[in-house]
């Protein structure tokens, strides 16, 4: 009788076994989350439409009132890039100033991969539109 009750423990072990073999894949394969390729970052033109549609939509803005959120996003927009105009070059001065500060502390090997690090960032910057 010992043989026979042995292999009734080695076939309950299997089948519970077996039984979490196919719950764990099954599990895996159910909750499996898709791959999405990342997209480009909305422009502003798509994020200021966007938004007032947000708006629009959420307050249930009368089009006498579009007309004046348009305006307003007129002229902030205008004020940024007035503001940007007048500060970016010393902004543009102070980045220039970090830049040789670094390039200073560095020795010459250093030196040469942080230029390269930097041509890399530049051109990343240029694929994004910046």
């Amino acid at each position: 009788m010992k043989p026979f009750r042995l292999s009734v423990v080695i076939y309950l072990a299997l089948v519970f076994l077996s039984g979490v073999v196919v719950g764990v894949l099954g599990y895996r394969f159910y909750a499996v989350q898709s791959v999405t390729a990342r997209s480009r970052p909305p422009s502003p033109e798509d994020m200021r439409r966007q938004y007032v549609e947000d708006l629009r939509t959420r307050l249930k803005l009368r089009p006498e009132q579009l007309g004046q959120l348009q305006a307003i996003l007129e002229a902030t927009g205008k004020r940024f890039r007035e503001v940007r105009e007048k500060w970016g070059p010393e902004l543009k001065a102070i980045q220039e100033g970090q830049t040789e500060s670094i390039r200073a502390m560095l020795d010459e090997t250093q030196r040469a991969e942080y230029e390269k690090m930097r041509q890399e960032r530049d051109r990343r910057r240029q694929r994004r539109g910046r």
